[in-house]
């Protein structure tokens, strides 16, 4: 604290800021002079990035050419003239389709021999392939390839093949040839500064095309000292000894043996002395950050003092409205500071609400609370017996309570309800089937019918369907309509099956009470028990209104 203090010492927003306005503008003056010193290295940098991007550029180029090629040949691979044999109209269809392309296609076997070329009519004598190690490598990699450049026996002119590998014995590959002139066309230096140059290498290191002011032939060498540096995706090549002041960029071409490579020579920059202009500059960058640094304290000293006086008020409890000042952010913290006062009213209120709504639900939790003990104290036969019977009864009552709580007693959806009630007896879950519309109840209908489910589920797993194994459940609840009764209901039923042959009991229990006397009573309706003997069926009848929350 004591250092922290030693370079922050108290003193007003004005000295502040006009201090970071000189810590801002002093480093500026080092900042300028670096950059002058540095400017024509990053001229450089720009200029090798710009040249590998423009290598790149030239690549997706030549891959797009490449890729129309192997598109054409996976679609004539699968053309039924080729699947049938035809190659007679396989060779009619093929040089149909590339009539007005300078491409040709060429069918051959597993031993290179050409089976047609559209370069010559059907049924001409044929040899083999001139680039049999093309076809041998593709053959062999089961991917389509392309050639390195090479003289085309047909044509006579520098060619290039792309091969299309095929599993069948007859017609082994296809091959899409084109003279290396032909591709040229797409090979630029527009965009490229002038003196530039641009050219595509195949893999043995020859060029394919070319084009600029060192124009290279096709099956020309590329010069052999250069090529091995090139071993990245992309980058850019220099070196004085063997390109004096030149830059050359170049690029893979994605999934393919060749690269583009561009070069062509730097142009020489050079950077005036401005340390003049830089010092007067540099004092008046100081001035005026100085007064705008005082100008800034002076209002933001009133803002600040505005907001203290708006965080006083509502400190002494006061709903406060917000100051309008020329800083945005001020603003801001005004209106914050305004709805906070206002929030705290809010919520004194609410916590008022709550504080009386909590002693209205903790007194009606403990009348149904001796409610349920005074019944089960009549049934007890033992302490023991009654201890149980509260306890079980209670747990009940805790799940439904725990939910509401989890909702902020704001209702909860029946489905949960049901599930939570049933999780208490996990080992009859799969004999138990659940089925209706979900809908959000009250928090009254939560407690009410979390009783009712509690009860009826215990005295199933004790005496009827939830006892046995095979026993069977089924727990729905849908809409009636009733003419006599204008208002919508809510028919539930809990039907069991399977278990027990069942007798009526002959007194009235606590859990008979609440499953008819307390659920007709709270829900407003009827409830209906039948005590069938291949099961228990319980059917509630209720007013939806007394259920569902609006």
């Amino acid at each position: 604290m004591k250092i922290v203090a030693l370079f922050f010492p108290k003193a007003s927003i004005g000295t502040y800021l006009v201090a970071m306005a000189v810590a801002i503008a002093l480093p500026i003056f080092a900042f300028v002079a670096l950059l002058l010193l540095q400017l024509e290295d990053n001229q450089r940098s720009t200029l090798k990035r710009e040249t590998a991007q423009d290598a790149l550029a030239l690549s997706r180029i030549i891959d797009r050419q490449l890729q129309d090629m192997a598109t054409t040949l996976r679609l004539l691979s699968s053309s039924p003239e080729l699947e049938n044999g035809n190659l007679a109209a396989f060779h009619e269809r093929t040089e149909t389709a590339l009539r007005d392309n300078t491409m040709f296609v060429i069918a051959v076997d597993r031993s290179g021999q050409q089976l047609l070329n559209t370069r010559r009519a059907f049924g001409t004598p044929l040899d083999k392939v001139a680039n049999i190690p093309a076809l041998e490598s593709a053959m062999a990699s089961g991917r389509i390839e392309a050639s390195d450049v090479f003289r085309g026996r047909i044509s006579g002119d520098w060619v290039y093949n792309v091969t299309l590998p095929r599993a069948d014995d007859r017609v082994a590959a296809l091959i899409i040839t084109q003279d290396a002139r032909d591709l040229g066309k797409l090979v630029t230096t527009e965009g490229l500064a002038s003196g530039w140059s641009a050219a595509v290498v195949d893999q043995s290191g020859h060029i394919v095309a070319s084009t600029g002011p060192t124009h290279l032939e096709p099956g020309t060498p590329f010069d052999r000292r250069i090529l091995p540096a090139l071993t990245a995706s992309r980058g850019v090549f220099q070196d004085e000894a063997i390109m004096p002041h030149m830059l050359l960029g170049y690029a893979k071409i994605p999934g393919w043996s060749w690269k583009t490579v561009i070069w062509g020579p730097i142009a020489q920059a050079s950077i005036l002395s401005t340390w003049r202009f830089l010092i007067i500059g540099g004092v008046a960058l100081v001035l005026v950050a100085v007064l705008g640094a005082y100008a800034v304290a002076r209002q933001v000293r009133t803002t600040i003092r505005e907001i203290a006086d708006m965080a006083n008020r509502m400190g002494e409890g006061h709903i406060v409205s917000p100051v309008e000042t020329s800083v945005i952010e001020a603003n801001q913290v005004a209106i914050a500071l305004s709805n906070a006062s206002f929030d705290r009213s809010q919520t004194e209120d609410r916590l008022r609400f709550v504080m009386h709504e909590l002693v209205h639900r903790t007194k009606n939790l403990l009348t149904l609370t001796q409610a349920m003990m005074r019944q089960l104290a009549k049934q007890a036969d033992s302490v023991e017996s009654f201890s149980a019977a509260v306890s079980d009864r209670l747990q009940g009552l805790v799940r439904s309570i725990e939910l509401l709580t989890s909702e902020q007693w704001g209702g909860v959806s029946l489905r949960r309800v049901v599930d939570i009630h049933l999780q208490a007896f996990p080992q009859s879950r799969e004999q138990i089937e659940i089925s209706g519309e979900d809908f959000v109840l009250k928090p009254d209908a939560v407690q009410n019918l979390g009783l009712a489910l509690h009860e009826l589920a215990t005295n199933s797993v004790k005496y009827g369907a939830l006892s046995v194994p095979q026993g069977r459940v089924r727990f729905q609840w849908r809409d009636v309509r009733e003419e006599d009764k204008p208002e919508a209901l809510l028919r539930f039923s809990w039907e069991e099956s399977g278990g027990p042959p069942v007798v009526e009991p002959s007194r009235s229990g606590f859990g008979t009470t609440v499953i008819k006397a307390h659920a007709a009573a709270a829900f407003r309706g009827t409830v209906e028990v039948d005590y069938r003997p291949e099961g228990l069926l319980w059917v509630l009848t209720a007013q939806r209104n007394t259920l569902e929350r609006e």
